[in-house]
């Protein structure tokens, strides 16, 4: 069964319009979990997928689990709710979903537990940045094509505006370091390897930029490089 690192269910929220129902009617008052909005649970569950006994998340946690351990890894389930509340049929606003006090908790309707504690303004910067998950192209929305949600890269808590990612954490899905090297090693010319730097380690965001066009470092110095980026020109 596929986690459901609802970490980004909690980011989830980022950039939705307010929107209470599926309807997309205006409003910002929480509603009662799922079944606001889904009275029948069967008329939204992927084809040949089980009988769900009841319309609330807790129907859904026998199987595919919160995953408030943040691990690196796709979540499918986190991941493809995420996407359908956030596109561009439904909007819906975080607290729709999801529980929100300013400075205390960021948590889920129904459950208690808090991935954070973001401000009003850290959540501003924060739904800008889901927006950017949801449908961009960069990095993030690579990630999200993967059905790797905002859990798989910043654990467990709701990042906040400074976060920043460990190299270890890249690396976890696309390492270990010698064989992700071995994959960008060019043919024609295997010491133009942006994996095995003559600067030695350094940091993974250098270049890859998951909420902004990502960019060759090495082209600041070597201009006359052909390199490619994914989430980049």
């Amino acid at each position: 069964m596929e986690s459901a690192s609802l970490i980004t269910l909690a980011l989830l929220c980022l950039v939705l319009r307010p929107a209470a129902s599926a309807n997309a009617s205006n409003s910002q008052t929480p509603i009662d979990g799922c079944a606001a909005c889904h009275a029948d649970f069967s008329s939204v569950l992927p084809k040949g997928h089980a009988a769900v006994d009841g319309t609330g998340l807790a129907s859904c946690l026998p199987c595919h689990s919160l995953g408030q351990a943040g691990e690196a890894k796709k979540n499918g389930f986190s991941t493809r709710i995420h996407l359908t509340h956030a596109g561009p049929q439904l909007h819906l606003e975080c607290v729709a979903c999801h529980g929100y006090v300013s400075g205390k908790s960021f948590g889920l309707i129904g459950q208690s537990i808090s991935w954070g504690a973001p401000k009003d303004e850290d959540m501003a910067i924060i739904k800008e940045v889901f927006a950017s998950w949801v449908n961009s192209s960069y990095t993030d929305h690579l990630h999200a094509q993967a059905m790797v949600d905002c859990g798989g890269c910043h654990g467990k808590e709701a990042p906040l505006p400074d976060t920043t990612v460990e190299n270890s954490r890249c690396l976890a899905c696309h390492g270990p370091q010698d064989q992700l090297a071995a994959r960008s090693r060019p043919q024609d010319f295997p010491k133009r390897n942006p994996h095995d730097s003559h600067l030695g380690e350094i940091a993974c965001t250098v270049c890859h930029h998951a909420h902004a066009e990502s960019k060759v470092y090495c082209l600041d110095c070597h201009r006359n490089f052909v390199m490619k980026i994914p989430g980049g020109r």
